[in-house]
């Protein structure tokens, strides 16, 4: 027997090549598993960008529902100005979560003055300013510390809220009042004696007996050869006794 063919050599060769398939099966798999986890980390990366952004975003505020509307007493003719004052305040010192509105309950009026024709803005509550808020002592502190403003209507020294259907009707007028022309104001009453200023019953006394604001005119009684007589003048042709 030669010395190719021994059975020594042969044990020799298989072992020799199981130790070069193990080195390469190592060598293969290796940076296989090694790559896993880069992988996993780049994935991840945006992952994490994505939730820092959701976090950055501001939360809206949740509406309170412990807002309800109050009367406050004012100084007569300072109500647009103490409205203005509470406007700044509130924005100022950060009440915009607990004081949300302020109104001035307001009509816009046509009146003749001097012969002519003016529009004005008269209030619907005088002396009387509505405040929708959160009750509590902070707040009225803060609003009783408003230049011209008096107290809260209320009893036992507490505020006493507006009923639902006041505020509904109260919001209705203010609404109603921005969408309507303006109305005509007629300074007389039922009742009243007036005079005849000009016109063909110049000087002639009468008595108001009914007013007609969407015309501008109103029906005076005068007393005609002993008999009671109806008339239908423009307001501004008479004026009160």
């Amino acid at each position: 027997m030669s010395e190719l063919e021994k059975p020594g050599d042969d044990t020799a060769t298989a072992g020799a090549e199981a130790a070069v398939e193990s080195s390469v099966s190592e060598e293969t798999v290796a940076p296989t598993e090694a790559a896993a986890p880069a992988e996993a980390a780049e994935v991840a990366e945006p992952m994490v960008e994505g939730a820092g952004a959701e976090e950055a975003a501001p939360a809206e505020p949740a509406p309170r529902d412990d807002l309800e509307w109050y009367v406050l007493r004012v100084q007569a003719g300072r109500e647009n100005t103490v409205q203005k004052h509470l406007h700044r305040r509130i924005k100022t010192d950060g009440y915009e979560d607990r004081i949300t509105q302020v109104l001035v309950p307001s009509e816009m009026v046509t009146e003749m003055k001097a012969g002519k024709k003016r529009v004005e803005k008269k209030k619907i509550f005088p002396g009387y300013v509505m405040v929708e808020m959160v009750l509590d002592d902070e707040v009225l502190y803060f609003v009783k510390g408003t230049p011209g403003v008096g107290d809260f209507i209320g009893s036992g020294g507490r505020p006493d809220p507006l009923p639902e259907h006041e505020v509904e009707k109260m919001l209705g007028m203010s609404e109603q009042a921005k969408n309507e022309e303006p109305k005509l104001k007629i300074n007389f009453q039922k009742g009243q004696s007036v005079k005849i200023k000009q016109g063909a019953f110049e000087d002639f006394n009468g008595v108001v007996e009914d007013i007609n604001e969407g015309k501008g005119t109103i029906s005076v009684i005068v007393t005609i050869f002993g008999r009671a007589t109806p008339l239908e003048l423009e307001y501004w042709e008479v004026e009160p006794l």
